[in-house]
């Protein structure tokens, strides 16, 4: 019997390798799921509808998005989970390492809509798993950074192990756990072909605590 799941999908690396290492466990990967917020982009890493189908075209999955302000979120997400549920989809693959927090939403609303969390990165070294993802061949861009954390120099550039050195000299995380920065990721071996996006290299202001370049 095939384990159908979905992936909760960020568009950057952690959910990226989550998805590569659930297919190695044997998972049939059947959609991408991204929220959204009111924007019209994903919370975190800020990135709109095209960027997210033009990562599942070039993977060859089905995606969907789901919007919801935010005190209306979980509810969205668990009704689109039963959705899933009735699509055939018992598992949801999820990025996240080490924030228990995390995990226990991740599986109360799993729990909700009769299915079965899975966290393949989880309590696993947060620098290992970054070395990994580039080892593998992964190519990601730097696009959001807390810059309370990172300087905004960090954006725009690829990962790759001397980057990893330079973040953690700077203080910060290397993994970006702690919401340092975030990714996205536009090529590697779950990809069938290079992701079709553009990047512009001006820096944008968010509010006090953010900046990001665009992805289109």
């Amino acid at each position: 019997m095939q384990k159908n799941c979905f992936v909760s999908w960020s568009g950057g690396k952690d959910s990226c390798l989550a998805l590569y290492k659930a297919m190695e466990l044997g998972y049939n990967p059947v959609k991408l799921f991204t929220m959204f917020g009111l924007e019209d982009i994903s919370s975190s890493h800020r990135l709109n509808e095209k960027v997210i189908k033009s990562q599942a075209k070039s993977i060859g999955i089905d995606y969907i998005i789901g919007k919801a302000s935010f005190n209306e979120y979980e509810k969205v997400f668990v009704s689109n989970l039963r959705i899933f549920k009735e699509e055939g989809i018992n598992y949801g693959i999820f990025g996240d390492i080490d924030l228990y927090e995390h995990r226990q939403w991740e599986e109360k609303v799993c729990d909700k809509a009769s299915m079965e969390a899975v966290l393949p990165l989880w309590n696993r070294d947060r620098k290992e798993i970054v070395k990994e993802f580039i080892k593998l061949g992964f190519k990601a861009k730097i696009v959001v950074v807390n810059t309370k954390m990172l300087d905004t120099k960090f954006l725009g550039q690829d990962l790759s192990i001397p980057l990893l050195e330079e973040i953690e000299k700077n203080g910060a995380d290397p993994c970006g756990e702690n919401g340092e920065y975030h990714t996205v990721v536009y090529d590697g071996p779950i990809f069938k072909n290079p992701v079709d996006i553009e990047f512009d290299y001006t820096v944008i202001p968010i509010e006090d605590t953010w900046a990001q370049i665009k992805v289109q």
